[in-house]
């Protein structure tokens, strides 16, 4: 015999308190923070059943905040570290040597050229006229952020645990969660325990079935004996509780991780656009990783200081809010450029070599037949 199962009126302002938790404050002062919950955002009426506002009544809680300041409500209350300003005080070696001399330009471009049927020519003796370094460096900012977010979730009933009345469910942040390495993007959904309980399927009204929406509009009785849906029986089964008539509703955590990266190449004369390097590899001159970084600071091209300084603040600025920062790392990549320049019957030409994967581009050779090789 079916039955349908009801939770306790006690039960509720703990679910909704756990929704509760993970929606943004509203401030009143400095040290105190206000909130109300009035609907636990399940489903529509369309879709399914909510919460009346008659139930919701008396939800709401407030909650205080400490005087160390803000604490985001998707953020566990810690004691934040700070960065440490003496790591990096160093001396920067830069070799003044090109990184890409004539013979590794010719090969470069050779294969460039075999790889083109429009650009099939080798570079001859003589062909290159002058070769110019324009290296430049690229800051690299990563932010690896945890964030969470919860919503009512539904399944059909085959006996599960229902265990929304054992005791109040955990805060969303006391939920353990098995992250992936650092920098790695993921997600992970969890069931949040003593939330679960049970309730009729607002699709067929605890039916288990719907009408056959193939063969219910047509009453005509040969239609209806030869749908291959409803096998004449004019209803098929629900796919909502799968003809089990109950759902089990229980609020579904998602935890985020998000590895937030940003890059700022110095601009260089040499012609090539700065999107070119987004896609190229480049010699790593630092590299630092800790909970917090520090801006760069004291190196040579004031654009990298400058860049690693706004990066670094609005990274820590903005993410904070939302989410829980786990880890910052910051790069900082020399990118080899150089700019060939050649003859090319008689009118001069430029090609450009750039990263260390030795990248071709030529934005104004022009093409050059298969059948048409020097």
């Amino acid at each position: 015999m079916m039955y349908k199962a009801q939770v306790h009126s006690r039960c509720l302002p703990s679910l909704l308190l756990f929704l509760s938790k993970m929606d943004y404050w509203t401030f009143i002062n400095e040290e105190k923070a206000t909130y109300s919950v009035t609907d636990p955002g399940y489903l529509t009426e369309a879709e399914g059943p909510t919460v009346s506002a008659e139930k919701c009544s008396g939800w709401s809680e407030k909650y205080t905040v400490s005087d160390k300041g803000f604490v985001s409500p998707s953020m566990p209350i810690h004691t934040t570290l700070q960065p440490q300003y003496g790591a990096y005080q160093q001396q920067w070696n830069f070799c003044s040597m090109p990184f890409i001399n004539e013979i590794t330009a010719r090969e470069a471009i050779a294969l460039w050229a075999s790889s083109k049927c429009s650009y099939n020519f080798a570079p001859k003796d003589g062909m290159i006229t002058t070769m110019e370094a324009f290296n430049t460096y690229r800051y690299r900012l990563e932010t690896f952020t945890e964030s969470r977010s919860a919503e009512w979730s539904h399944e059909p009933y085959n006996g599960q645990p229902v265990d929304a009345c054992g005791q109040p469910p955990p805060e969303p942040w006391n939920i353990a969660a098995t992250p992936p390495i650092y920098f790695v993007d993921g997600q992970q959904v969890i069931r949040v325990p003593y939330t679960s309980f049970l309730k009729s399927c607002h699709v067929c009204q605890e039916m288990g079935k719907k009408p056959c929406n193939d063969c219910d509009w047509n009453r005509d009785c040969m239609r209806m004996n030869n749908c291959r849906h409803c096998q004449g029986q004019g209803f098929t089964e629900c796919p909502t509780c799968q003809g089990r008539r109950q759902l089990l509703v229980y609020m579904k955590l998602t935890v985020t991780w998000t590895n937030n990266c940003d890059d700022y190449v110095v601009e260089q004369p040499s012609g090539l656009k700065v999107d070119n390097l987004s896609k190229v590899s480049g010699v790593e001159l630092f590299r630092d990783c800790q909970y917090l970084v520090y801006p760069v600071c004291g190196f040579p091209d004031t654009a990298v200081v400058n860049a690693a300084q706004r990066l670094v603040r609005e990274h820590q600025g903005n993410f904070a809010l939302t989410s829980l920062i786990l880890r910052q790392r910051q790069i900082i990549e020399l990118i080899p450029v150089t700019k060939v320049t050649y003859l090319w019957k008689e009118e001069k030409k430029v090609l450009f070599v750039y990263g260390t994967e030795l990248e071709v581009r030529a934005d104004n050779h022009p093409p050059i037949s298969c059948c048409t090789l020097m």
